[in-house]
């Protein structure tokens, strides 16, 4: 699997970080989260999608 975060749409609400804490982080400059890597390693599939589903601006895009 593979994981993004859209710029455009996150506002930094923070919870993929908070399900996924180490697939996600936020930038220091504006608060707004990135994929740490763009590709999920078997096993931490589970963290991802829920990061995807809590995501209020449904900015995590999965493929």
């Amino acid at each position: 699997m593979k994981v993004r975060v859209d710029s455009d749409l996150c506002q930094g609400h923070t919870l993929c970080a908070m399900n996924a804490p180490d697939r996600f982080a936020l930038r220091d400059e504006d608060g707004h989260a990135y994929a740490v890597d763009e590709d999920v390693p078997a096993g931490q599939e589970r963290p991802v999608r829920e990061a995807a589903r809590s995501c209020p601006e449904q900015a995590i895009v999965l493929s």
